[in-house]
Formats: C-alpha cells, sequence, structure tokens
C-alpha cells in the first residue's frame, strides 16, 4: 500500500528536518521525503497545517494487565495511547503477578500482538516479586524481548541489592529504571512535606525520600557502570543531582512527567484524589526548576505515568486512595499548551523529548523521518481544542489529573508501520 502524506511541516532533529515537505510510505516504509511529491496509486493525507513528528514513545505506562483488568488492559490502554498520539508505550512490570520472568514478557508480548493498537515494550522486574529480596529472572526476561528492568512502585530499598542487580543488568547491556524512594522517609505520606501538608492535615513524603535515592542510584553507577534511567522525577534536588552525574559523563537519564511539569502542591486544596500521586506534587519552585531542565535538555524524555485506577478506588478519603493519575491522552496536548504554545519549547524539542529520548535512554530501535525508516508517524493538528471530559477519554480508567481542563493541540493520526492506528482523531482498531 502506498500512502503520500502532503504538505505537512516535517520535524525531525535527528535527520535535521523542519520544514513543510510531503512523505511517501510504501510497503510500513517511508520510501521518500521531499517537495512537490506524488504516487501513481495509493491514498493521500492533506497534512496542511498539521505537524508531522517521528512516532512518540511512552516510557513509562501502566497497562495494568494481568490481574486488575477492571482498570486497564492492553487492548484499552494502546487504545489510549494511540488516541493521545502514541506510537509504543513502554509496560511497566508491576501487574498481579508481576511481570519477573520469561513466561510473563512473553505473555504481555502475545497480547500486544492480538488485541495491541500501539507497538508494545515490555519492562521486566528487577526482584522476584517486585519485593527486592532476590533477582528476577533477568536473563529469560531477556531473551523473551524485556527492554529494560524496573521494580517501579516500590523501588529497591537496600544499596547491597540494588547493587547486585546492577552489576547483573550491566552483563546484559541493560537499563535499570530507578523508582526513587526511600520508603523510610516517605512511609505514610500522602502529599509533599511541609506548609501544605500542615495546612491540609495529611501525612508529608520529603523531597529527601528521592533525593536520597537518586543520589544513592547515581553512585551505585560509578560502582557497577550500569546504564540508570530515573524514572518520574519531581524535585529540584534530584535534577540538580542528574544534571551533575550527567557532567560527569555518567550513563544516566531521567524521566518527568506533564502533572509534575504543570501541577503543583498547591492544586491540591480540594482534596482531590485524582491529584494524588506517587511522587507527589511538589513545590512551584521544583515545578519551574523541572520546566528549566526539561528546555535545557537536562530530562531525556517526558514519560506519561499513565496510572489508571477504577473509579470507586478514588472516591475514597484521600488518605486511602490509590496514588496516580492517566496521562497517556493528555500528555501531547499538555505539552502544546504549556511549552510550545507559550515558545519555551519547540517542534524540535517535542520530537526529542516524546520519540528520540525515551528510544534512547531504553535502547529501543530508532525511528526516522528519513527514507528507509520504520512509518511509524505522529501527525499533529497544533491548534485542534480539546476538553478533558471522561466521555472524551477512551481508556478504561477516567482519573485524569486533568478532568475539565481545556487544551490546546491533539494528535490527528497515528501511523504504525504505515498502518492508522488513529486516523481524523478516531482510534482504528
Amino acid at each position: 500500500m502506498a500512502l503520500l502524506l502532503k504538505g505537512g511541516r516535517v520535524v525531525d532533529p535527528a535527520v535535521g528536518l523542519d520544514a513543510t515537505l510531503d512523505i511517501v510510505i510504501r510497503d510500513g516504509v517511508i520510501a521518500e521525503v521531499g517537495e512537490d511529491l506524488s504516487i501513481p496509486k495509493g491514498e493521500t493525507i492533506d497534512c496542511a497545517a498539521k505537524v508531522v513528528l517521528p512516532g512518540l514513545v511512552d516510557a513509562h505506562t501502566h497497562l495494568r494487565e494481568p490481574g486488575r483488568e477492571d482498570e486497564e488492559t492492553v487492548e484499552s490502554g494502546t487504545r489510549a495511547a494511540a488516541h493521545g498520539g502514541f506510537t509504543a508505550v513502554c509496560a511497566m512490570p508491576n501487574t498481579d503477578p508481576v511481570c519477573d520472568t520469561g513466561s510473563g514478557v512473553r505473555f504481555l508480548l502475545e497480547r500486544a500482538e492480538d488485541v495491541g493498537v500501539v507497538r508494545v515494550h515490555v519492562i521486566g522486574a528487577v526482584t522476584r516479586g517486585q519485593r527486592g529480596e532476590a533477582l528476577a529472572e533477568i536473563g529469560d526476561m531477556r531473551a523473551e524481548g524485556a527492554v529494560a528492568f524496573s521494580d517501579d512502585g516500590h523501588g529497591i530499598q537496600t544499596g547491597g541489592m540494588a547493587r547486585i542487580a546492577m552489576d547483573y543488568l550491566k552483563a546484559f547491556d541493560a537499563v535499570m529504571i530507578s523508582h526513587a524512594e526511600d520508603s523510610s522517609l516517605s512511609s505514610g505520606g500522602v502529599v509533599n512535606e511541609g506548609v501544605i501538608s500542615t495546612r491540609l492535615g495529611l501525612p508529608g513524603w520529603p523531597a529527601a525520600a528521592e533525593e536520597a535515592m537518586v543520589a544513592r542510584d547515581i553512585r551505585l553507577v560509578e560502582l557497577t557502570g550500569c546504564r540508570l534511567h530515573l524514572a518520574h522525577l519531581s524535585t529540584a534536588g534530584s535534577i540538580a543531582l542528574v544534571r551533575d552525574a550527567k557532567e560527569r559523563g555518567l550513563p544516566v537519564t531521567c524521566e518527568v512527567t506533564p502533572h509534575h511539569l504543570f501541577l503543583d502542591e498547591e492544586a491540591l486544596s480540594g482534596y482531590d484524589t485524582n491529584l494524588k500521586m506517587n511522587p507527589p506534587l511538589r513545590t512551584a519552585a521544583d515545578r519551574e526548576a523541572l520546566i528549566e531542565a526539561v528546555c535545557d535538555g537536562t530530562v531525556d524524555c517526558i514519560a506519561t505515568d499513565h496510572a489508571p485506577h477504577a473509579l470507586h478506588e478514588k472516591e475514597l478519603e484521600f488518605e486511602l486512595a490509590p496514588f496516580g493519575t492517566t496521562g497517556l491522552e493528555t500528555a501531547l496536548s499538555l505539552v502544546n499548551t504549556h511549552l510550545v504554545s507559550t515558545e519555551k519549547l519547540d517542534w524540535a524539542a517535542v520530537a526529542r523529548l516524546m520519540a528520540h529520548g525515551p528510544r534512547a535512554a531504553l535502547g529501543l530501535p530508532n525511528v526516522t523521518l528519513a527514507a528507509g525508516s520504520v512509518a511509524d508517524i505522529t501527525i499533529v493538528d497544533p491548534e485542534a481544542k480539546v476538553e478533558v471530559t471522561r466521555d472524551w477519554l477512551v481508556g478504561t480508567s477516567k482519573n485524569s489529573a486533568f478532568l475539565g481542563a481545556r487544551l490546546l493541540g491533539k494528535a490527528s493520526d497515528v501511523l504504525i508501520g504505515g498502518y492508522f492506528a488513529l486516523r481524523n482523531g478516531k482510534v482504528v482498531a
């Protein structure tokens, strides 16, 4: 099948593109990029006034399958991803049972092949059951296709276990994704420790709980040489540690989430449980530090930490409700609204942060808008108006921290291997 993407603003810093161009796709691969292109047979898509990007990737997604299919499934989660403009997601292992074996990885990949709307990359657990006591089946998971390893949701609490894990992962040239939380410091906390936690009468979670673990894991990188990716960083102190590690040439990457970029603890005054996060929303100063780090290149990728929960779970007292917000469907619109339209970022930076950065950090196959590359492409209408409502969200769970927000910009089309996963804003099965 031949497809012509006509007259879009084609942006890909990896190959030096930012111009109005045409793209010809044949047999799932980009055949040609240039001006005034045509095809004798096939379909032409008018991309005028739209931005054409390399396919976006979410480095941090919770699909909940197996075990909590009432919250999300591989099918519903990948539909949400396509709706939000993503061509691939990286599935975290804290399911039930935990994805800590080769068979667990194979199950998810087979489910994605059967019912997935976008590509699914599987992240395996570092320790058995994510209990931090013994290594999981790293070799078997790697052989079955796991792209990285994490005890996300818990974090490896003892330095000795973390060191063993990093030594072992280094032997497989695998990335460890760190959930940076010292639970002896965060235990019982539900919001950032400070003035707001006191005012709300809720247990505080100090920034030091994250920063102490970030410092430890960076030090272990120096010891082991293992590649480290730091998940959902939320504090200025953590960013400072990462910036220093990068200046010293250590193999350390990091991600931040839209909710930590565009919300802070001041939003918690109404006790909305959709704003209960792990790590928690921090101070306005922390949020500004994260934005600065995104803009100056310290942050490698913006990841959603898509954490769906059933409605009845979030309709509890703040202290009892689970942590997390959905994020796949709103991330791109939020970035456009708050960073691109305000000229803090350009579209080349968005491609770096949401397409190339995640792939480089986790060692995924490279995708570009050059001839010969697989045709994984995200097409954005930057002027589309979005109101985030429960009905607008297509994922199973609706616990978005941005319900009611009016945003600017949305993916109009998503191509995966030259086939539509999203067409004119509608998910294609």
